[in-house]
């Protein structure tokens, strides 16, 4: 008998090891349900999709995936007409994502109704006041829908190396790159280059540059400035290309009086890290001080009394990205690091600021395997 019952358990064992799932898999899933309207059919999805990233193996990943969870629950239950279950599923979605909004064309009056119920219920005055600027929105969620367009690599030409991948090239490559001189040693330098980074050799299916060639492909769609420049070029392209998405992205309006080192209000740490940002700040003017006129030569707004906003908060505001452990480089020493993007009149659009975290975390990322998201 318990020969048999062993046999038994043995035979459910093995069973549940065949229906177990990925998180990736899980997520895909709940959200293939979402779009066909199966509420009931997607929470147990979305239980499961919990159950199985709480455990010690997904570690990496949980923390992303709660707010796109709680963000589908919500979703599910509004429909389902739970508007208390969808609130509280939302409110735990906008406490991670304070500044994401809800798409009215996509997605039910019930679930707008409950978002913005949510919104009100988690947002401070301030945070609200953030909520209405111009917002890149949950990048992390906006990333996960995102499809790699066809025939998205890049041309090999003269100017290949000069492109996105700049941010990955090593100097021996560029340097071996720049004395190639016809288009078939460029070709098998590239064929080259992206064989030396997959983790699969031999093998077409190269995790490295299929993550590399999509991070890119979303930059350029998100990113371009106004000078057109391609939005991977720029300096929020090359933190995505190299990071993906952030764990969190927060936008505010610069004040008066300001440093473009100040992380006040958006450190999810706590003020230490902040001060570490604004003391390195101070030691890199050479004389341990930022000036009042410098500061306000920088910000181009005009003073108008103490802690008030400048006045073209529309055109100087700093977006701040937050990256927690799990998806920073294994090289990089940090529990969180944040990177700081500075728009001002007279100073330049969503500038990085650039401090010993964030340069050794971007160092770090350069010639590492990216993580996948």
């Amino acid at each position: 008998m318990k020969r048999f019952a062993a046999v038994c358990a043995s035979l459910l064992l093995f069973a549940s090891v065949l229906r177990s799932q990925t998180v990736p898999e899980l997520f895909h899933k709940a959200k293939d349900q979402v779009k066909s309207s199966s509420w009931q059919d997607a929470l147990k999805t979305l239980d499961q999709l919990d159950a199985e990233a709480a455990k010690p193996a997904n570690e990496s990943v949980r923390e992303a995936l709660a707010g796109p969870s709680a963000f589908y629950r919500g979703v599910c239950e509004a429909n389902l007409d739970h508007p208390d279950l969808a609130e509280k599923a939302f409110a735990e979605f906008v406490s991670r994502q304070p500044n994401a909004s809800i798409d009215r064309a996509m997605y039910s009056k019930k679930a707008v109704a409950a978002f913005e119920a949510a919104q009100k219920t988690v947002a401070s005055p301030v945070d609200a006041r953030i909520a209405t600027q111009p917002q890149a929105g949950s990048l992390f969620m906006a990333f996960q829908e995102f499809k790699l367009p066809p025939n998205s690599e890049d041309q090999v030409n003269e100017a290949w190396a000069d492109g996105p991948v700049k941010w990955i090239i090593t100097p021996e490559e560029r340097a071996a790159w720049a004395s190639l001189t016809s288009g078939g040693e460029r070709t098998e330098f590239v064929d080259k280059f992206w064989e030396r980074r997959n983790p699969k050799p031999g093998t077409d299916d190269n995790v490295f540059r299929t993550t590399f060639d999509r991070r890119v492909a979303f930059a350029d769609s998100r990113f371009t400035d106004v000078e057109k420049t391609r939005g991977s070029l720029t300096d929020r392209g090359m933190v995505f290309v190299l990071l993906g998405p952030p764990t969190y992205a927060g936008r505010r309006p610069l004040r008066t009086g300001e440093d473009t080192s100040d992380s006040q209000g958006l450190s999810t740490v706590n003020a230490m890290d902040g001060q570490i940002a604004v003391n390195a700040a101070r030691a890199s003017s050479g004389t341990g001080k930022i000036s009042s006129a410098r500061t306000a030569q920088l910000s181009g707004a005009t003073s108008v009394g103490p802690s008030s906003t400048t006045l073209e908060t529309a055109n100087n505001y700093r977006e701040v990205w937050h990256y927690r452990r799990e998806l920073l480089p294994s090289k990089a020493p940090y529990q969180q690091v944040d990177f700081e993007f500075i728009t001002k009149k007279g100073y330049g659009m969503n500038v990085l600021q650039r401090d010993h975290q964030s340069q050794n975390t971007l160092d770090a990322a350069r010639y590492g395997a990216p993580k996948e998201q």
